[in-house]
């Protein structure tokens, strides 16, 4: 009977002892009220190459055509067309390649015409109006068209071979990273000065003569082709 008494009160004893799983609630509640700290999130700076200067000039994105030489007065920078809209540092760089290149062509046609239809020669003898310069390449012998059209190519490889990414090596028709445009390392006479602003003066110097000998060839082989007159018989000489 007294074990009975005794089993009971343990019992009634045990209804009033406070619950484990209560406080573990509890401590679960406050740990949830608690605000997560968050970690700030660092952005990485991306990381931005240096600029290379060629020939004392570097890239600047706030110029027109990143800062080449070639705005001259009195037009300054002339692009009606708009052939360098959008164009990143690499197209720019392209366009002004074509450009000087075909100046340089230019030049060299230039005085072909005139003197190649106004000199004397073994050939057409002393007179000086002998056949127009547009009709006078398919008058040369292929002998000698061969070599020439030879020597024409193997330049043309070597400047290539000196400004231009080789296929295989990155995207086609890029420019090397290094590389100016015409700056081909040919100077015999050592014309190229060695300070940025003086460059820049040649440049723009070869740049106006080159542009206005494409425009003279291109007016040259029209005139021919419409009157049959050599160059310097039209103008009377």
């Amino acid at each position: 009977m007294k074990f009975v008494i005794l089993a009971a009160l343990a019992g009634s004893a045990v209804a009033f002892a406070p619950s484990a799983s209560i406080g573990s609630s509890s401590t679960a509640l406050r740990m949830s009220e608690t605000p997560a700290v968050e970690t700030p999130v660092v952005e990485e700076t991306p990381v931005v190459p240096a600029a290379i200067s060629i020939n004392g000039w570097t890239a600047d994105a706030s110029l027109p055509c990143y800062g080449l030489p070639g705005a001259i007065s009195p037009l300054g920078f002339f692009d009606p067309l708009g052939f360098t809209k959008d164009k990143g540092v690499d197209g720019v760089k392209r366009l002004r390649e074509a450009e000087i290149m075909h100046g340089r062509v230019a030049m060299m046609a230039v005085l072909g015409y005139i003197i190649g239809e106004s000199t004397p020669t073994i050939a057409y003898g002393m007179d000086v109006h002998h056949t127009i310069a547009n009709n006078q390449i398919p008058e040369v012998p292929g002998t000698v068209m061969f070599p020439f059209f030879l020597a024409i190519n193997i330049c043309e490889a070597l400047r290539a071979s000196k400004g231009w990414v080789e296929p295989g090596m990155g995207p086609l028709f890029t420019l090397r990273e290094k590389y100016y445009p015409g700056d081909i390392g040919f100077d015999p006479l050592d014309f190229k000065p060695q300070d940025a602003k003086g460059f820049a003066n040649v440049q723009a110097r070869e740049l106006s003569n080159g542009r206005l000998a494409m425009l003279a060839a291109a007016g040259m082989c029209v005139q021919e082709q419409i009157n049959g007159k050599g160059i310097l018989e039209n103008l009377g000489f």
